[in-house]
């Protein structure tokens, strides 16, 4: 539990709450709490979902830049790199996890929901990487995770004008994946979450891991990934679970073993 971002659980979902006013901007101190609360679901037996989440009124609107404002080259060239750890801890999260979009997420805030798996936006939400805008590129992932959401000539646009991208056009490139008034987008983004929340951890997981690292890969590593983790599965009792209760036409119960 951090000054400004805690873990609230609930019926098996995890919701990563930033908390600071006003606008959730993302300083030092807010990505290593976000780093530690990712760590810290991520390990948790008793969380199968992840909801991230910056409160009714905006996600983040990005890094704190009056923090940045006198930052050293030498200073920075360190810093950047704790800087992507701490989204990366999000990223690697090996559970299903699901960004709450309210308001603005901006430059580091847009970065920040990129970690997601699935984004749900508020009807008035506005996402961007403005970096360009202060003589900067964005550092936290957004040259390499926003192409490889919304592929590279969208990618490009968005990064080269630093403009705000409201929320039905957020969708209809694929930044976001459903748009819910302003007032539903917690309670939407829980829903969605808590259909894992009696699923095959080990299988999501599985999943998660082989659709992520055969991004990475050329095709043939890709499905190599994918034999390997389907084969493990074999290993797992809820598989046996999951096969045993389809021939006997039953609902599975999922251990998480």
């Amino acid at each position: 539990m951090g000054e400004f971002v805690r873990v609230e659980k609930a019926d098996g979902v995890a919701t990563i709450r930033l908390d600071r006013p006003k606008m959730n901007a993302l300083n030092r101190q807010v990505q290593q709490e976000i780093a530690d609360c990712a760590r810290q679901v991520d390990a948790d037996p008793d969380v199968y979902a992840v909801v991230l989440y910056g409160g009714e009124r905006v996600f983040a609107a990005g890094a704190d830049v009056k923090e940045m404002a006198d930052m050293p080259y030498a200073e920075m060239a360190v810093h950047s790199t704790t800087l992507q750890d701490c989204f990366t801890a999000v990223a690697e999260i090996g559970k299903p996890v699901v960004a709450a979009v309210t308001g603005y997420a901006l430059g580091g805030g847009c970065e920040l929901a990129l970690c997601a798996d699935i984004r749900i936006a508020g009807e008035s939400a506005k996402l961007g990487q403005p970096e360009i805008l202060l003589g900067l590129i964005p550092g936290a992932g957004g040259t390499q995770r926003l192409p490889r959401l919304i592929g590279p000539s969208k990618a490009k646009d968005l990064i080269f004008t630093g403009r705000q991208v409201p929320a039905d056009e957020a969708l209809r490139i694929g930044l976001v994946d459903a748009v819910v008034p302003d007032a539903d987008v917690h309670t939407e983004a829980l829903a969605y979450a808590a259909r894992f929340a009696a699923g095959p951890a080990l299988a999501l997981r599985a999943a998660k891991l082989a659709v992520d690292r055969g991004l990475e890969a050329d095709l043939d590593t890709g499905l190599e990934i994918e034999r390997l983790h389907f084969s493990g599965m074999f290993a797992t009792e809820d598989a046996r679970i999951g096969m045993r209760a389809f021939a006997e036409k039953s609902q599975a119960k999922f251990t998480g073993r």
